[in-house]
Formats: structure tokens, C-alpha cells, sequence
């Protein structure tokens, strides 16, 4: 017997040894089944529900599947509209809160001063006011201002309130990428924001995703904020526009709703495909030090 036949069954020997110590955890698996029933069967009634012209809030396999739902809401002013309002909104927002974030998580990791603690857990507990909290007299500011009905106002507000997660998690992400790097680009006459542009940023690209992502789905799906700051029913995102399908005396369009929904879901799914797809790997910092 070789020494590699000899290895090899000895691993096997392991694994089936190490399987028949292993006890079965059977409540543990069915627990876990059922939580994944929770997240399965509302996701089964939206898919089931936008192919049936009659549907209702049961869960049931279409008599007649069809397409059209997603038809009646393939309209400019059903979805297109509010789903390009929903995009200025959400990546607007995203953007603005990511460049903000940078520039005040770069001094918070790269400069050490006694109050930087202090100022990183006031941010943190910023983020424990609820927004609802504080819409009166945001209301009230927006009057005075005339600033009610406007995009570029609204993506401000949502940036700031967004804001100090994002200075948070920016910061952590930051952390990870050396200083000695930022040194070196030092020593060969760069700026300060010059080795930030072409060494950090780049360094951490796959953690600004993770930001940008997070800010913009959480813009993606509000709906208070927008439903109190833009009246036009032509500058209301998809998020508010979705109160459209809820008439009157109790009345609801399930199998639109369900159509809807579906739609307003896959800019999303397209935004992390992209993300990971582009950020994968740029962590690797291995060997970076190394010469």
C-alpha cells in the first residue's frame, strides 16, 4: 500500500468516525426547517399571486396562471415613474451619504485624539432616534424653508439621517487597511486626499459597497419619509406608490400588488449582483507589506 492509498484511507476512516460520534439533532434541524418555511411561504404567495387574476391573501396555485398582473402594472404611471423616482431617491441619497461618511470616518481612523471615542458612540446613539421622532418639526422646517416637494431637499434629509451608520461602518472598514501603505504613497509626494483617492478607497471598495448598499436599500424601502416630504404624486417613490393598490372600503388588488412587488424587488437583487461581482477580492491585502 502507497502512502498516499494509506492517507487517504485514513482520512475517510476519520470522517466516518467523527460522523458516527456525531449525534443527530433532529429538533434542531426541524426548527430550523420551520424557520425557513416563515421566509419561504410569503415568498411562495408573491410568486403564486402574480400569476392569478383572482387572487387573495391565501396561498394557493393559480387556476389559470397568467401574466396579466404584471401587464396592468407595466405602466408609466403605475411603476415606471415611481421606480425612476425610487432610483434618483435611493442612489442620490447612497451617494451623498458615502462621500460624507469618507471624509468624516478618514480623520476618525487615521488620527488618534481623546475624543474620538466620545464622538463615535454619539453617533451610534444618534442612530437610536427613531425617525418618526423628529418629523414634526422636519415638517415644520420644510414649510418655512419651502423646501415641501423637492427632491434634492429630501435626499439631503434622508442622507443625514442615514449618516451615522454609515460614518460607523466606513470607519470600521477603514481600519483594516494599513497605514504603512498610505506612508509609502506619502514618501513618493502624494497628498493626504491624493493617498486616500488611489490607496485607501480603492483598498476598501468592497466595504463602501457594503455602505452604499445599505444606505440605499434602507432609501429604497421607506416609505414614511418621502410620503410626508414630496406631495406630487409625479416625485412619490415606488415605496409610497405601493399604497395605490389598497382601495377603498378594504379593497385590495392582491394579484397586482403581488406583481408589483416582484418588480420593485429586482433593482435590489440586480444592485447586490453588481456589488459583488465588482468588490469581490479587494480585501486581499495579503503581501501588500511584503519587498
Amino acid at each position: 500500500m502507497t502512502t498516499t492509498e494509506r492517507t487517504a484511507r485514513q482520512a475517510a476512516s476519520g470522517r466516518l468516525a467523527s460522523s458516527k460520534r456525531r449525534p443527530r439533532s433532529t429538533p434542531a434541524d426541524a426548527a430550523l426547517m420551520l424557520i425557513g418555511a416563515c421566509f419561504l411561504l410569503p415568498l411562495l404567495w408573491l410568486v403564486l399571486a402574480s400569476l392569478d387574476t383572482n387572487a387573495g391573501y391565501q396561498t394557493r396555485l393559480p387556476g389559470n396562471a397568467s401574466l396579466t398582473n404584471f401587464a396592468a402594472v407595466l405602466t408609466p404611471e403605475l411603476l415606471l415613474r415611481p421606480l425612476w423616482n425610487s432610483l434618483l431617491l435611493s442612489a442620490g441619497t447612497a451617494t451623498v451619504t458615502l462621500l460624507a461618511a469618507v471624509l468624516a470616518a478618514y480623520p476618525l481612523s487615521r488620527f488618534q485624539s481623546r475624543f474620538n471615542r466620545p464622538f463615535l458612540y454619539s453617533i451610534l446613539c444618534g442612530t437610536c432616534l427613531p425617525i418618526t421622532a423628529i418629523m414634526v418639526p422636519v415638517y415644520g422646517l420644510f414649510v418655512q424653508l419651502r423646501l415641501l416637494d423637492s427632491m434634492p431637499s429630501t435626499v439631503l434629509f434622508m442622507a443625514a439621517t442615514a449618516l451615522p451608520m454609515a460614518i460607523w461602518m466606513t470607519k470600521n472598514f477603514m481600519d483594516t487597511v494599513p497605514l504603512s501603505l498610505e506612508e509609502a504613497a506619502w514618501m513618493d509626494g502624494a497628498s493626504g486626499l491624493t493617498a486616500l483617492r488611489t490607496v485607501v478607497l480603492p483598498l476598501m471598495r468592497q466595504g463602501l459597497g457594503v455602505v452604499f448598499i445599505f444606505v440605499f436599500i434602507q432609501t429604497w424601502g421607506n416609505f414614511f419619509v418621502p410620503f410626508i416630504l414630496l406631495l406630487s404624486p409625479s416625485k412619490q417613490p415606488a415605496s409610497v406608490s405601493i399604497f395605490s393598490f389598497f382601495g377603498q372600503h378594504g379593497a385590495i388588488a392582491y394579484g397586482q400588488l403581488a406583481a408589483f412587488s416582484i418588480l420593485y424587488s429586482i433593482p435590489v437583487l440586480v444592485l447586490y449582483v453588481l456589488v459583488a461581482r465588482g468588490a469581490g477580492g479587494s480585501f486581499a491585502l495579503s503581501g501588500a507589506m511584503k519587498g
